[in-house]
């Protein structure tokens, strides 16, 4: 082996390192016996077991997992017809709408929390569970949208032009031939949609009223108190929720058409 791949292997340890270590102290003291997170007093579960005796925050989470589902459904619902919409528009057009569902994901998402919560006053709307699913699914609807299309590029025009041959219609063609194909697509940005719902912040925090503390908000307060072994062991169950997400959703992307 010579010294430069040698180099080049150190130097990509010492980045994944920098990347996970914090992440990998963070789970380590969850299991913490010590209150004081910095110093060690042995191996436990009990912060574990004293999550599920925590009201606020089991109030928090059903909050949490409620407006992932449903923002979830509305995105994934609104994205694939708009990414089926598409395929009728002339390419210009579709280049243009493409553009403009880029911009919500490159836009500040501080920006957008602060123009949802300006709109929903506008129209009088009360700030609640309602607005904030209302502003999941927002951010959401473009990330669905480009995964659905990206998958409906690859598919052969063909096999439609065939099951039209053999007498199906359109509805036929759609569920026997096109939807089963994008299936793993369209789960693959569901799951993604329903980590980044659960794990949202900033739109949640200037969208949400009273009421309506999610499981990122009640963490939030959480730490203005001092971070708790506690705090540890909800983030690494959370990580563990969003890296499962992710991880079954590019196994189910990288599937082949």
């Amino acid at each position: 082996m010579t010294s430069r791949a040698v180099g080049l292997k150190v130097v990509s340890v010492l980045a994944m390192l920098f990347l996970y270590g914090p992440i990998l102290v963070l789970v380590l003291y969850s299991f913490n016996a010590a209150h004081l997170s910095m110093a060690w007093r042995g191996t436990t579960l009990k912060w574990y077991a004293a999550l599920l005796h925590d009201e606020a925050l089991l109030a928090a989470t059903a909050n949490s997992l409620m407006i992932a589902v449903v923002s979830t459904i509305g995105a994934t619902g609104l994205g694939g017809l708009l990414a089926f919409g598409m395929e009728g528009l002339s390419r210009r057009r579709q280049q243009l709408l493409e553009g403009s569902l880029v911009l919500p994901l490159v836009i500040p998402e501080v920006m957008m929390g602060v123009a949802l919560m300006l709109f929903f006053v506008m129209i009088k709307m009360p700030l609640g569970l309602t607005t904030v699913i209302l502003g999941h699914i927002v951010f959401n609807v473009p990330l669905v949208t480009i995964m659905i299309r990206t998958r409906l590029r690859k598919l052969d025009p063909a096999l439609r032009e065939a099951a039209a041959d053999l007498g199906a219609d359109a509805w036929q063609i759609f569920r026997y031939v096109t939807f089963p194909l994008l299936r793993p697509a369209v789960w693959g940005a569901v799951l993604v949609a329903f980590t980044v719902s659960l794990d949202d912040f900033l739109v949640t925090f200037f969208t949400a009223g009273p009421g309506a503390t999610t499981l990122p908000l009640k963490v939030y307060s959480m730490i203005k108190s001092g971070v708790t072994p506690e705090i540890n062991a909800l983030s690494a169950l959370l990580l563990l929720v969003s890296m499962g997400c992710v991880a079954l959703s590019l196994h189910l992307q990288r599937r082949e058409v």
